[in-house]
């Protein structure tokens, strides 16, 4: 198996900083290595290697995705929670940095701010990877690409339409993906819930020499047309306080992904969520969504939930072989 070199030692902070070619390097390495997994092919290549999970933010799917990837890997991670580390607390992100550097070889990072994972990387000596931020998620997708390329046969050209709130990660991430990869991205949304300016100017740079498209349109209908992806997030992101409920509710229903949505964007339209999803009631937050406001289902119905055309569960999959790809080829 091949490790590109160029990326050893290189940080996976956010897919800004990787050409298209590195990206698609990292999707084929993923590729090649969940098909050795598959197969019973053992790729424990980074046998005494050791990496730290820094998680200020609880998850399931990263966790769990990167704990599975180092042990195939051969590595051993140790987990650190919320309270786990004094990181940001009693010990500032350059002392922890410079301390994580010195006993591990890897360091994954997932919580707030954009700056914190950059820091880490500055400071810490060894690649850092980002597990998720308030401002990124690269990651995810890369999970997403994956899974849209076993479906799809290639990237460029892809419709991806992401529907809801598209001002933070995902929507942010998933704009700079289609932009480096020569994808369609369209971002439907209300006016206010676009990403940021500055960052769709940044894009625009990038689709210029990819051929990539960027639309942003506040009308599910000619949004979704002909879409080959309809993606969607919870309404109300990690930390944000409950309060802001009601005004996505009222702001984002009416681009809830339904039944009406897939088929006005046509038979070969494929459901995407990166997880978790308030698709019913069996969680507490969709109980107390539904006590407070009457609705049984957010930013996507059951129905496409649990449809055929749904493929979120080969996207959650999905997130363990591309961060094993990641730390291979960095570390």
């Amino acid at each position: 198996m091949l490790i590109k070199s160029d990326l050893k030692g290189k940080s996976f902070l956010k897919l800004l900083d990787f050409t298209t070619e590195q990206i698609s390097y990292l999707l084929d390495l993923a590729a090649d290595m969940k098909a050795q997994k598959k197969n019973g092919i053992a790729h424990r290549i980074f046998e005494g290697k050791n990496i730290a999970l820094v998680f200020e933010k609880t998850s399931t799917r990263t966790r769990c995705a990167f704990e599975v990837a180092a042990a195939d890997l051969g590595m051993h991670p140790v987990y650190l929670d919320p309270q786990g580390s004094q990181i940001g607390k009693k010990e500032s992100i350059a002392d922890t940095a410079r301390v994580l550097g010195r006993m591990f070889d890897g360091i994954e990072y997932r919580g707030f701010g954009q700056e914190i994972v950059e820091e880490l990387a500055r400071h810490a000596g060894v690649p850092v990877w980002n597990g998720l931020t308030n401002e990124f998620h690269p990651t995810q997708i890369l999970a997403d690409f994956l899974t849209i390329r076993e479906y799809f046969g290639s990237l460029k050209g892809t419709k991806l339409v992401y529907m809801g709130d598209a001002r933070f990660n995902m929507g942010n991430s998933l704009m700079v993906g289609c932009a480096k990869m020569g994808m369609h991205f369209v971002a439907c949304a209300p006016k206010k819930y676009f990403p940021d300016k500055e960052l769709i100017a940044t894009c625009e740079k990038i689709a210029a020499e990819t051929g990539a498209i960027l639309e942003f349109n506040d009308d599910p209908i000619s949004a979704t047309k002909g879409a080959h992806v309809i993606y969607t997030d919870v309404w109300v992101s990690m930390g944000e306080p409950a309060s802001v409920w009601q005004e996505r509710i009222e702001d984002l229903s009416h681009y809830r992904v339904t039944s009406e949505i897939m088929e006005n964007a046509g038979a070969q339209c494929r459901f995407m969520h990166c997880l978790p999803a308030f698709h019913d009631l069996n969680t507490t937050v969709g109980k107390e969504i539904y006590d407070k406001f009457g609705i049984t289902c957010m930013e996507v119905t059951d129905e496409v939930f649990e449809s055929e055309a749904s493929i979120v569960f080969d996207e959650a999959e999905n997130r363990m072989h591309t961060i094993k790809a990641v730390m291979a080829a960095t570390l």
